[in-house]
């Protein structure tokens, strides 16, 4: 007798994991470079915490409304693709089936047993089975506007929070190298994190979120050091 045993799967996680991790390594990334660079210009606690702040709400605003009118152009996209297949279903279902048949016997199904299974899921559901299969729509990558638009701007906040809490604590004399370490640290922790969410290798990760959070916030202290202006 077999036993059936339940699975969960990684890539169930590949919509709110996205946006998580694209969201707090923006808010790391970019508020540190921010508060870098306005350090760099030999500005006053005072302006480095304000530019800070304000990085952080401006960047969670535009994560949010970027998230969203990025994911709800893939759901607009994915409702026509499936208006048209119902449409399609209802004028041409033999066609359809044939289709259907044709992607199962490409797999490597052999023909007859292709078309009876497509028979068979069409009965059931055959837009389901057409979306799946067809156009690759499924529940794992249905397209969520507003879950991708308030996870951006959640992590973005936090990721965000880091360095401007490293700048509010650390003497004005060292808040450069001290919001650096700082955020490298907390790159190599979400790197890691992200990792082991996804399932993916730690290592590639944490060089690949550290490296560019390190040149980002290199190029933004240069620039501050090119136009700063002596306090």
């Amino acid at each position: 007798m077999s036993r059936l045993h339940a699975e969960r799967h990684l890539v169930q996680r590949i919509g709110w994991l996205r946006a998580a991790v694209l969201g707090a390594n923006d808010g790391i990334v970019s508020t540190a470079s921010l508060i870098v660079g306005v350090a760099a210009a030999a500005q006053g606690r005072t302006e480095i915490l304000v530019a800070g702040a304000a990085g952080l709400v401006a960047g969670a605003m535009s994560m949010a409304a970027g998230e969203y009118v990025s994911v709800s152009s893939q759901s607009d996209t994915e409702g026509a693709d499936l208006a048209r297949e119902r449409a399609e279903l209802a004028t041409q279902p033999e066609l359809e089936l044939d289709e259907l048949a044709g992607l199962y016997a490409a797999r490597g199904v052999e023909p007859a047993l292709a078309r009876q299974v497509a028979t068979q899921l069409m009965a059931r559901d055959a837009l389901g089975a057409h979306a799946r299969d067809e156009l690759g729509i499924s529940e794992i990558t249905t397209a969520r506007p507003i879950q991708a638009a308030l996870t951006s701007a959640m992590t973005f906040s936090v990721g965000a929070a880091l360095p401007l809490a490293a700048a509010t604590f650390s003497p004005q004399a060292v808040i450069t190298p001290a919001v650096s370490t700082a955020s490298i640290l907390f790159l190599v922790l979400l790197g890691a994190v992200g990792a082991r969410a996804g399932g993916a290798p730690v290592l590639k990760s944490v060089l690949r979120v550290t490296f560019w959070g390190a040149a980002a916030m290199a190029l933004t202290a240069g620039v501050g050091l090119m136009f700063g202006v002596a306090a």
